[in-house]
């Protein structure tokens, strides 16, 4: 039986039943729809870098994705990129740098494959995805069809979507994004890149300049893969933000004054899941056993030796998670995606 371990950012997991490797979109769904009427269970392997696998591994088929693919066309001023689910998202982010595409810059530096952007609405120093995602064409496993999905199909939210929302229902095989034709990058919307560029929220930057800075601030804080840094051995951050309704925010304000916060819409409050975990005890560096807290990066749950296990890293996530809740009366929630684990209550 193939491991999957080997398979994933973290380097955790067991074995799987069966494994396969879809080199085409065709032999994608082939392999899942001959799954689904054989009854087989299925899990579809992008870059592993947000998945925590248990160590029982996966009692049934794992597909590897490994399509590739990109077409480029014009629309105005827009350029309309469609990647296959298997190319490198941030070789597409170079790319889109390198050929003066605006709108998906500061997300360079984020391992995995573009199949997995639509389902976590992957984010970071002020862009998501979904800001420049216009359709999103995957296999509808209820209906048994291929089928293209809008932007606003797509149930976007923070960190969210309709893929997220039912795992099980859809696989993802191309995404088009609707980048700017611009030399410069989109309006900067984060205070630490910002800071480090000079320039004032909203200024906009050479591209180039844009995605060395977020590769800068991405590798200060273990983001970027690097095989000699065990800091980067990590599913990246292993807990969201949390999003607070106003009442939740009044609490915590009692509990926490003059807390980091971030106004959101409708009343609600983003506070910052790293400044909830260091004040309740755990540091960068934290070790349980063999796993740690990241030494750059304080919500990076990291594997930086060869002897732990999935069980060892839930039990960290689960210390961390329990101890944030009693301090300030918040519960964190895991960003990657379990696989025949969870956290628990």
């Amino acid at each position: 039986m193939e491991m999957i371990a080997p398979y994933t950012t973290l380097r955790l997991g067991g074995p799987a039943r069966e494994f396969a490797t879809a080199t085409t979109a065709e032999e994608l769904v082939s392999l899942v729809a001959e799954a689904d009427r054989n009854g087989v269970p299925t899990l579809v392997l992008g870059g592993g870098s947000n998945v925590v696998v248990s160590d029982e591994g996966f009692d049934g088929l794992v597909i590897k994705v490994a399509t590739e693919g990109v077409t480029v066309s014009r629309d105005g001023e827009q350029v309309i990129v469609t990647a296959e689910a298997g190319e490198d998202w941030d070789r597409l982010a170079l790319r889109a740098v390198t050929e003066g595409w605006s709108g998906i810059e500061c997300l360079s530096g984020i391992p995995g494959l573009v199949g997995s952007t639509p389902i976590q609405n992957v984010g970071a120093y002020g862009q998501e995805v979904s800001q420049t995602i216009r359709c999103v064409r995957a296999y509808d496993r209820r209906a048994r069809h291929v089928v293209d999905l809008e932007a606003r199909q797509c149930g976007f939210a923070y960190r969210d979507s309709l893929f997220k929302q039912d795992p099980s229902r859809h696989v993802v095989l191309a995404v088009t994004y609707a980048l700017e034709v611009a030399e410069l990058s989109g309006p900067v919307a984060y205070a630490e890149v910002a800071a480090r560029l000079g320039v004032e929220l909203g200024g906009r930057v050479p591209l180039a300049v844009a995605r060395e800075t977020v590769l800068e601030l991405r590798r200060g804080k273990g983001m970027v893969l690097d095989p000699a840094d065990p800091d980067t051995r990590s599913a990246g951050s292993f807990f969201t933000n949390p999003v607070l309704t106003a009442e939740q925010a009044e609490e915590l304000a009692v509990r926490a004054p003059g807390h980091p916060r971030y106004e959101m819409p409708g009343g609600q409050v983003k506070v910052p899941a790293a400044w909830l975990i260091e004040q309740a005890g755990y540091p960068k560096g934290y070790e349980h056993g063999p796993v740690r807290i990241s030494t750059k990066h304080t919500l990076a749950l990291t594997n930086p030796g060869a002897a732990a296990t999935t069980g060892d890293l839930l039990a960290l996530a689960r210390e961390v998670r329990d101890g944030v809740r009693e301090k300030f009366g918040v519960t964190l929630v895991n960003e990657p995606v379990m696989v025949g684990c969870a956290l628990g209550e």
